[in-house]
């Protein structure tokens, strides 16, 4: 039953810390907008343009023996 002395009053605090996080965030804004980041990295335009001479980097290359 001691342990009870630990563990309750350390979930309230954490319980409390966390709701004035939540309520921090949502006064100061930071939960307005949670989709377009997502989408923006989703949609993000990640090709590499192609280099002017094509040809892969083994194609042409002679082995030393």
């Amino acid at each position: 039953m001691s342990f009870l002395w630990i563990t309750i009053p350390a979930t309230l605090v954490l319980a409390a810390s966390l709701l004035g996080w939540v309520v921090h965030e949502a006064r100061s804004g930071g939960l307005d907008d949670l989709n377009e980041p997502a989408e923006r990295a989703a949609l993000d335009d990640d090709s590499v343009p192609e280099r002017a001479d094509s040809t892969p980097w083994r194609e042409g290359r002679e082995l030393s023996p």
